[in-house]
This record gives C-alpha cells, structure tokens and sequence, in this order.
C-alpha cells in the first residue's frame, strides 16, 4: 500500500480522484449545524478536503470554523471560494500534530482515510483538542472496504474505540444519509468525558 501522506493525498486532488467528494454539505450535518445555536463554537473541520461543512457554517454566521488539511490544493480553492474567510483559520497541518481547544469537531470522511492503526490515536488526539464537554461529532461508515482508503469499521468497534475518551451520546445508523451512502453510515455524537 502507498504512503498515505500529504503527498499522497495533494496527487489525489491534482488528478482530481477525489470519489469521496459529495459535491455539497450532506444532509446529517447540514441537520446537525441547523440546530446549533451558538455562534461562538470553535469548531475543527480535520481532513476536511473542500470543506463544503466549513462554508456552509461560515454562511450561517460561525465565525470560528478551522479548517485542517495537509493538501495544499483544497485549502487553496476554499480560500479562492471564501475570500472573506480568515486565512489563518485554513490550516495546512497534520491532525496529530495540531494544538489548540475546540468545542466541536466535524467528522466527515476524515477517520476512514488513515490506516486503521492510527484509530486508537485519533480518539486520544480528539480528545486532547476537545474543551471539557466538547464533542466529537460525524458520520463513521458502517462495513468494510476491500483495500482503502476508505477504511471501513463496524458501530461495536467504534463503541471500543472511543469508550476511554468519550461519552457515546449517539452512535446510530444516520436516517438522512445522502441516497449514495444510504444505509452505510453511521451518524456519531460522542461528547468528551
């Protein structure tokens, strides 16, 4: 397998393989976001590719999104499609590497695309960036991919994963998915203990 770095994933953009690219906010985050009313959250968007979730918050009036990627090519183009977004809110950075406090992060497609050896440390990780109460919240697949990325997993591994960091407030099939991913994945909320 490739060395899934952030050389690995900038060539992904050039070539423009991006089949993960869902063309727009998906509808259980979007459904997420709409009942948020605190403006001020910090929130962290990692992996987050083009960052439909971050503009979509920014347009609703968030004003402390992060958005975290180590390809240079999507960063660039959120910059270009939000040029009123604050630059040093568009991090060029690896997750694991990151420091800061956040009240929210937004998973989508980031957590199935490291190898699945990584997972135990993106749940410390989460955890360490989070504010007490903060919450880690997204959409996980449900089932298996031959290969990967993306890598797939089940609701009963996640429930061990993240059980040492976090309160499971919600970890159950996602009703809202978007028809390509209908009945694949699982929609999370798990709050910081």
């Amino acid at each position: 397998m490739e060395k899934l770095d952030a050389s690995y994933w900038t060539e992904r953009y050039h070539r423009e393989q991006t089949g993960w690219d869902t063309k727009g906010i998906t509808t259980p985050l979007k459904d997420y976001f709409d009942q948020l009313e605190d403006r001020s959250l910090r929130i962290l968007i990692p992996g987050a590719g083009n960052a439909y979730e971050a503009g979509y918050l920014w347009q609703q009036g968030f004003e402390n999104v992060y958005v975290l990627d180590w390809a240079a090519p999507p960063l660039q183009r959120f910059g270009e499609t939000y040029p009123d977004f604050p630059r040093d809110q568009l991090l060029k950075d690896d997750f694991f590497q990151l420091n800061g406090q956040f009240d929210l992060i937004v998973e989508q497609t980031f957590f199935c695309a490291f190898e699945p050896v990584l997972r135990p440390q993106y749940a410390e990780k989460a955890a360490e960036l989070l504010n007490r109460g903060g919450k880690l919240v997204g959409l996980l697949w449900d089932g298996d991919f031959a290969g990967g990325p993306p890598f797939g997993g089940t609701p009963d591994e996640y429930k061990k994963l993240f059980a040492d960091h976090f309160k499971i407030d919600v970890m159950a099939s996602a009703y809202n998915s978007i028809k390509p991913r209908a009945g694949r994945e699982v929609f999370v909320k798990l709050i910081k203990k």
